[in-house]
C-alpha cells in the first residue's frame, strides 16, 4: 500500500489474517482509497462489522472506532449508534452470511426504514471462515461442505431485494473490477440514504476447493470470466446469461 495511505492503517499492523487469493484485503484497500478520493475524517466515521472473514476488514485494520458485533447484528449496532450521532458516517462492512443469512431480517428492514447508513456486503457465495457450509448467495449447483451435490437452489438477488425492500441505492461488483467499485463507494457515502453494495469476493479456501478450483489464481479467473455488465447484459439473450453474474448499478427499473 503506498506511504499515503497508511494514515488508514492502524498502528503496528504487519500482515492480514486473509487467506492467499482472498479477495477482502483488495476491498479493504479500496474502501481506505475512497475515502482518501472524498477527503473524509475518519474520526467522523464508525466502520461496524459481524462475525465471520470480512468482520476482520474494519476490525482491527481501520485506524478509527470500530464496533465488532455478534453475529447478524451488524445493522442493528450501527442504526443505534446513527440514531444516537446523526452527524457520525457509519459503514457496515461485513460477510454475505453474517449480513444476508443470520441478519438477512436486519437488512431488509434497515433498507424498508432508508436508514443512513453504507452497507458493503462482503459476498465470497460460502460461510467462509466457519467451515464452508452453503449461503443464501451460493450460486445453484455450487458445491460446498453442505451441498455436496450441488446446491439445488437460486440464491438471493440482494441488490434486489434490497431495493424492493426500499433502499436507494444498490450496486453489485466485483474486487476484479476495482475502478468501477470504488467509484461506487464514493458514491455510497455520499448519498443520504440507505445505500448497499455488494462485493463479489473470491474463497479459494473454502469455496474454491469444493468447485475444483485448485489455485487463488483460479478463482480468481472463474469470478471474472462469470461477471458480465448489466450494460452489456442488456443485449444479450436469457440463455447467454445463465451461470453469468451481472454487476453494476442497479434500481427498481432494471431487469
Amino acid at each position: 500500500m503506498p506511504r499515503d495511505m497508511e494514515q488508514y492503517l492502524r498502528p503496528g499492523l504487519t500482515s492480514t489474517p486473509f487467506c492467499p487469493g482472498c479477495g477482502h484485503g483488495i476491498l479493504m484497500g479500496l474502501i481506505f482509497r475512497a475515502i482518501d478520493d472524498l477527503g473524509l475524517n475518519m474520526d467522523e466515521m464508525l466502520f461496524v462489522s459481524g462475525i465471520g472473514c470480512a468482520g476482520w476488514i474494519p476490525s482491527p485494520h481501520f485506524n478509527a472506532d470500530t464496533l465488532h458485533t455478534l453475529h447478524g447484528r451488524a445493522i442493528p449496532a450501527a442504526t443505534g449508534a446513527k440514531m444516537f450521532n446523526p452527524k457520525l458516517t457509519v459503514m457496515v462492512i461485513s460477510g454475505d452470511g453474517d449480513l444476508a443469512d443470520i441478519g438477512g431480517n436486519h437488512l431488509i428492514h434497515a433498507a424498508r426504514r432508508n436508514i443512513d447508513l453504507t452497507v458493503i456486503c462482503a459476498s465470497n457465495m460460502v460461510y467462509g471462515m466457519t467451515g464452508g457450509q452453503v449461503c443464501s448467495t451460493t450460486l445453484a449447483g455450487a458445491f460446498t461442505r453442505t451441498t455436496t451435490q450441488g446446491n439445488p437452489y437460486q440464491p438471493f438477488d440482494l441488490c434486489k431485494l434490497v431495493l424492493a425492500a426500499g433502499a436507494t441505492y444498490a450496486a453489485r461488483y466485483s474486487v476484479t473490477q476495482p475502478f468501477a467499485l470504488k467509484a461506487s463507494i464514493k458514491k455510497a457515502l455520499q448519498i443520504n440514504g440507505f445505500c448497499f453494495i455488494e462485493v463479489l469476493s473470491p474463497c479459494p479456501t473454502q469455496f474454491g476447493r469444493h468447485n475444483q478450483l485448485d489455485t487463488p489464481v483460479d478463482t480468481i479467473k472463474e469470478l471474472m470470466d462469470k461477471c458480465i455488465t448489466a450494460k452489456k447484459a442488456k443485449n444479450l439473450p436469457t440463455k447467454e446469461l445463465k451461470g453469468k453474474i451481472i454487476t453494476g448499478e442497479f434500481n427498481n427499473d432494471t431487469d
